[in-house]
């Protein structure tokens, strides 16, 4: 069985926190600032001095990107070959057709691009 924590609560109970963006952005920056350790800020923010230190290397990692081309609203759209999935329609329906016997009239109708 797990053995209880300093408080007494049982430690499988505990819950995971998950910290908002917001917060990670204001525990790096306190980080940044180099007026406090890194340990006296974990013990601020009630967090751990690793997860300070982590969020700090984001932070200086991803700065970049806020002023590179187009800043963070620009954010590339997947592209995406439409040929390929219309050409496999194109060829189902021929293969319908072709199955269903329809008229000569009916089949010539049916363009593959």
């Amino acid at each position: 069985m797990h053995s209880p924590d300093r408080s007494g609560a049982d430690i499988s109970k505990r819950i995971r926190r998950n910290h908002s963006p917001g917060f990670k952005a204001k525990v790096a920056f306190a980080a940044m600032k180099d007026d406090k350790t890194i340990a006296e800020i974990a013990q601020q923010f009630e967090v751990h001095p690793t997860q300070v230190t982590e969020w700090r290397w984001q932070l200086l990692d991803r700065a970049a990107d806020v002023f590179g081309s187009g800043g963070a609203a620009a954010v590339a759209a997947p592209s995406v070959d439409i040929k390929v999935p219309y050409a496999k329609i194109g060829q189902r329906a021929l293969l319908v057709l072709g199955r269903h016997r329809c008229p000569r009239s009916a089949r010539k109708s049916v363009h593959l691009v």
